[in-house]
């Protein structure tokens, strides 16, 4: 089916506001049942990493709905936190309602090399008490061959100790380039987001400022490139987001011009 021309959503989807005003976690409770709940801590584009205790709370709502929740942990590695889940599987009952994927896109540049993983547990089963497992491989079975042999060489690699070692470093990296660019739209005047347990920083626009007309204007007047928020549908009106996935030479030039060229 085609999107709605004004709020570009589908029908039979339910859609999940996650903004300032909830803490950018959906009010599950107030949510018609879906069959499938679609969650992603840390989130992209959010940078906001859910608590143990609103994972319970989603976790609590599926089982008593009989919904199925597909947990996206591709930038767990992120959490520095104390105390914030990595994993939905940290979530007592989680295995009962939860399937977790994953991938080495974030943890180690995998982005074009493709190579993940999804954890469906033995307990997760359909009203009838079938396994979802088996369901899931026979359809992984049919439609995918499986990575490359130098594809799962590379992600092998990545998780010997000289790997983890890297990525560890990597991440900090990238968590140090995140936290430059949340300091220098916070001394323009901006409300921010994210950051902390993510790459991404999301930005509050003023009331009433576009994030494509920010957007063209960033570009325009500082030749920096940000992502509108409404890009990631409606919910993302009002923001921008920003990404640590640089070097730390653009990142630091990218802060030194918007510093310049954006102040509120």
């Amino acid at each position: 089916t085609t999107p709605h021309t004004e709020t570009s959503q589908y029908e039979n989807i339910v859609y999940m506001p996650c903004t300032a005003e909830n803490d950018f976690f959906p009010d599950i409770d107030n949510m018609p049942r879906a069959d499938i709940v679609y969650f992603c801590s840390p989130n992209n584009p959010t940078g906001a990493a859910a608590t143990k205790e609103q994972l319970e709370k989603l976790v609590k709502v599926c089982k008593e709905r009989g919904s199925i929740l597909v947990f996206d942990a591709a930038y767990a590695p992120f959490i520095r936190t104390e105390g914030v889940p990595k994993s939905i599987f940290e979530i007592d009952g989680a295995r009962e309602v939860a399937i977790e994927c994953n991938s080495f896109s974030k943890y180690a540049g995998f982005t074009g090399v493709r190579l993940g993983w999804t954890v469906v547990p033995d307990e997760l089963t359909f009203a009838d008490g079938t396994l979802v497992r088996d369901d899931f491989n026979r359809v992984m079975s049919t439609a995918f061959n499986g990575a490359s042999n130098i594809v799962q060489g590379g992600g092998l690699a990545c998780l010997d100790d000289e790997g983890l070692a890297e990525i560890d470093t990597l991440i900090t990296y990238y968590l140090e380039n995140a936290q430059l660019l949340k300091d220098a739209m916070e001394s323009i005047g901006y409300d921010v987001y994210g950051g902390n347990d993510a790459p991404y920083v999301f930005v509050k626009l003023p009331e009433g400022k576009s994030s494509w007309d920010t957007f063209s204007e960033m570009l325009e007047k500082a030749q920096v490139v940000t992502i509108p928020g409404a890009g990631f549908g409606p919910g993302g009106e009002g923001y921008l987001r920003l990404s640590a996935f640089a070097s730390r030479d653009t990142i630091i030039e990218a802060c030194a011009r918007l510093k310049v060229a954006m102040a509120v």
